[in-house]
């Protein structure tokens, strides 16, 4: 049998199933239910987020793969992948055996998460070997009492299995037996980050344990299929922060970089938990937001603010708000990213107004202009502020000098001056913000230091993470304020390292992921007009850069 069985290749060669040539299958035998598609994953119906839990799938890749596949009408082949931006030879070279092909209406183009969720209705299937309790495992037709003990006593001595082939190192199972059962049982694997994920600053501390630690079973979510089966989040209650510093009302202003935010992502419940929560925990009234795949995904975070239908946003025991949300327009047919705010317009924000910058200049290599600063004027309670929000790193690679050294340095200060500095001539009270790729002791970011703005966040506070980095180690966002702006600053500066994982982002290939590898930079200012009288005498400005402690927050 040369084997198509619902998918491009064969069934891989099995000691046990294929000794010496000796078994043989019948062409009629329907092969859509076995192994062979429950750990392949069908690329031709797999969704962004399915297609990240393979090795090396990254968001931008996935997104490629589905925008590839919508244009050539579905992939014919597995090697097709190859023509893909982004994956290439040796990409596909090392995902080929954990994928297949084939038709969208096939009864076996189901993923492996969504074969798990129909086998999970059955009577006694669908259990997770790295959960279940002895009696559980007992209901397995050919589980004993024994072999559910050694099941166990070996989960407890190794740690969690990382896949349903090593039951065979539990004693008294062998192949035969793991044959029978195999479609009965699954994995369930995270990686789990610190559950301090603070990047060990004083003052910050809530608990907020990693929710891919946490699982429960939902009846009043219907979350999407795909995902780990029958989990959701669970987050730490927290108490909603004061909306005032030493008695004087205050406003906490934002800056995240949501890394490839397309509306498919901004739909994944994980990510829109964490996004919401974030706002609503540490009070952030205006958020500044970098990297959006789709003009319309910060409208997915607005809805799911003002009506609310995730678990965590509904049982949020402050105030939620009124939030409102504005993109960029497009800045050429070619455009691959956007920027946008997301304010709560109930807390006394208003937009004034936006301002366009001149077109984008064309680089000449074929792709798509680098985004260009996004400038918005709001009135915040009693101020006027123009807010520009600025993503450096979208800039394309500049060529290199005699001595080797890139000149990245030289063109961010020249974009900052050519756009910015006649726009922003005679804005006092200028916020700048957003990932400017470097960190704000850089001499490329000297322009800045030129025009008399301040960097709020130090480069000692990294503002990356990630699962297997939960303490970041570069400083790439940042808050730059003008002089006047400055002395209405409460001194309070910090990153969001918590909360930011959700067992329905993916992470490579498994789940548990962060919803984006940049945190939430936020400050906070004054909003009375008491703040420029007392500015004079060095009340109100306080010169430090912290993570507010517990008693403060």
């Amino acid at each position: 049998m040369g084997g198509n069985l619902g998918c491009h290749r064969s069934i891989p060669r099995d000691p046990t199933d294929f000794c010496q040539n000796k078994r043989k299958f019948s062409a009629a035998c329907n092969f859509s239910h076995i192994l062979v598609n429950q750990e392949r994953l069908n690329i031709n119906t797999s969704t962004e987020e399915e297609l990240m839990t393979l090795p090396g799938v990254n968001r931008a890749v996935a997104r490629n793969i589905v925008e590839y596949r919508e244009c050539i009408g579905g992939f014919k082949k597995v090697e097709d992948l190859a023509l893909v931006s982004g994956v290439g030879a040796a990409k596909l070279e090392a995902i080929k055996l954990e994928i297949c092909v084939s038709s969208r209406t096939s009864s076996s183009q189901h993923s492996p998460s969504s074969l798990r969720r129909e086998h999970d209705h059955l009577p006694g299937t669908g259990m997770n070997i790295n959960t279940a309790t002895p009696a559980q495992l007992m209901s397995i037709r050919g589980i004993t009492e024994k072999i559910a003990r050694n099941i166990v006593d070996y989960r407890t001595a190794n740690g969690p299995f990382k896949s349903i082939e090593d039951l065979v190192k539990v004693n008294h199972i062998n192949s035969s037996l793991l044959d029978r059962i195999r479609f009965l049982v699954f994995v369930e694997r995270s990686r789990t980050p610190s559950t301090n994920t603070n990047g060990g600053l004083t003052g910050t501390n809530r608990s907020h344990p990693s929710p891919t630690s946490l699982s429960l079973r939902s009846e009043d979510l219907d979350l999407p299929p795909g995902g780990p089966t029958q989990i959701i989040s669970v987050r730490p209650s927290a108490e909603p922060l004061p909306s005032t510093r030493e008695g004087r009302p205050v406003v906490r202003v934002a800056t995240w970089n949501l890394q490839r935010c397309s509306r498919e992502k901004a739909n994944n419940p994980g990510v829109k938990e964490v996004v919401c929560m974030t706002l609503l925990e540490n009070d952030i009234k205006l958020l500044a937001v970098q990297d959006l795949a789709d003009q319309d995904a910060l409208e997915k975070f607005c809805v799911e603010l003002n009506q609310a239908t995730l678990p965590s946003v509904r049982r949020w025991r402050g105030p939620r708000g009124v939030w409102r949300c504005l993109t960029s327009e497009s800045q050429s047919p070619k455009a691959s990213e956007f920027s946008g705010f997301l304010w709560d317009y109930s807390s006394g924000i208003e937009l004034r107004d936006t301002v366009r910058l001149g077109s984008p200049v064309a680089n000449g290599n074929g792709k798509p202009a680098p985004p260009r600063p996004f400038l918005a004027r709001f009135n915040i309670g009693s101020l006027e502020v123009m807010v520009a929000n600025v993503h450096l790193t979208g800039l394309p690679s500049p060529p290199e000098t005699a001595s080797g050294k890139s000149r990245h340095g030289d063109r961010a200060g020249l974009r900052l001056t050519e756009d910015l500095q006649e726009t922003l001539k005679g804005e006092k009270t200028l916020l700048l913000l957003g990932d400017f790729g470097l960190p704000p002791d850089s001499g490329e970011l000297e322009v800045l230091r030129k025009e008399k703005m301040a960097a709020l966040l130090p480069p000692s506070l990294h503002t990356n993470i990630s699962t297997r980095s939960p303490l970041g180690s570069h400083c790439l966002d940042n808050l730059w304020a003008s002089r006047c702006l400055k002395k209405i600053y409460s001194g309070h500066c910090w990153v969001v390292r918590e909360g930011l994982t959700n067992p329905w982002i993916p992470d490579n290939w498994s789940w548990g992921g962060v919803a984006s590898d940049h945190c939430p930079v936020v400050a906070e200012f004054y909003t009375d007009t008491v703040a420029k009288e007392t500015a004079r005498t060095g009340v109100a400005v306080v010169e430090r850069c912290e993570t507010p402690s517990k008693n403060e927050r």
